[in-house]
């Protein structure tokens, strides 16, 4: 059931990345308006989208290199979240000094950093039947 809904929000986040930057905005600055994306910011979006779509539509393992790059991240925003947060600023706005983030953004990103640091940490360590197995046992 997860599934299903993560491809639809990564197939909106690459067809329509506006109709999710536009609604953050609103939700984490107290000047959402004042915001001057930078001209790579919605195409790098909707590549991100297509990736995240890509990883999941994909039915063998995923790369061992994901799990541990989630994790990285996870850190960086459990451990740095202020900082993490003004490297995104300055990556996607032209004049990130001037937007006023919200008083709840900061500790949400360290939510989600510890979300990403246990996800990254705990991917694929459940026991789940291998689809061979199930084929194998079909069989018989």
């Amino acid at each position: 059931m997860r599934r299903p809904i993560a491809l639809g929000l990564g197939l909106l986040v690459t067809i329509a990345p506006e109709r999710i930057v536009e609604p953050a905005e609103r939700l984490a600055f107290e000047n959402p308006d004042a915001g001057r994306l930078r001209p790579w910011t919605l195409p790098i979006a909707r590549l991100k989208g297509l990736l995240f779509v890509r990883l999941l539509g994909r039915r063998s393992e995923n790369p061992r290199v994901l799990p541990a790059a989630v994790a990285g991240l996870g850190a960086l925003l459990a451990l740095a979240p202020r900082s993490a947060l003004a490297v995104g600023l300055r990556i996607a706005y032209e004049n990130s000094d001037d937007l006023e983030v919200k008083p709840w953004v900061v500790p949400a990103a360290r939510v989600l950093g510890v979300c990403y640091l246990a996800v990254g940490l705990f991917a694929g360590r459940a026991t789940a039947p291998d689809d061979r197995e199930e084929s194998a046992s079909i069989a018989r």
